[in-house]
């Protein structure tokens, strides 16, 4: 195997982004059922977005010629239900993955002169920066609007219906 930091740490990052998409759809089915609409579309998107980043990794470990570990989650569900904790935690969790992945890109040029997943790392980064924004966008305009700004998507579900 090559560049076996590069293998560990790829490994790492699956795990970091296993949880994320678990922890986003499910926030995404509850807020599905609470009828918030746009909240829930945003959940879901961007845990798809956080499942071709696993695809990404993985690829890149079987590139290296090491092994893909699926399903060590870097941690456990939150159970949320309230919207703003729910931002509060993805604002969270995006966040941390800028800073780790940051970090492991200079890691893996430093333990094993792998500018291929260092690369990838920093591709990784830009997303979860964009993750974070949009997040924050929401918890804004939930902090600004409050309860008004979850009934308009609700109504808007309804409305649908008719």
């Amino acid at each position: 195997m090559r560049n076996p930091k590069s293998v560990e740490l790829l490994n790492k990052a699956i795990a970091e982004e296993e949880l994320a998409l678990h922890q986003y759809m499910y926030f995404h089915f509850l807020l599905d059922d609470m009828g918030y609409d746009l909240l829930a579309a945003i959940f879901k998107k961007i845990a798809i977005e956080e499942m071709k980043h696993i695809e990404a990794f993985a690829e890149r470990i079987l590139f290296l010629g090491g092994d893909v570990e699926l399903g060590k989650l870097a941690g456990q569900i939150q159970k949320v239900q309230d919207p703003q904790k729910m931002l509060e935690i993805a604002m969270q969790s995006e966040a941390e993955a800028v800073e780790l992945y940051s970090k492991w890109a200079m890691e893996v040029v430093a333990h094993d002169r792998d500018i291929g997943t260092e690369q990838l790392f920093k591709k990784v980064v830009m997303d979860e920066e964009r993750h974070f924004e949009t997040f924050e966008r929401e918890f804004l305009n939930l902090q600004k609007f409050g309860n008004q700004y979850l009934a308009q998507q609700a109504m808007e579900r309804s409305k649908k219906n008719l």
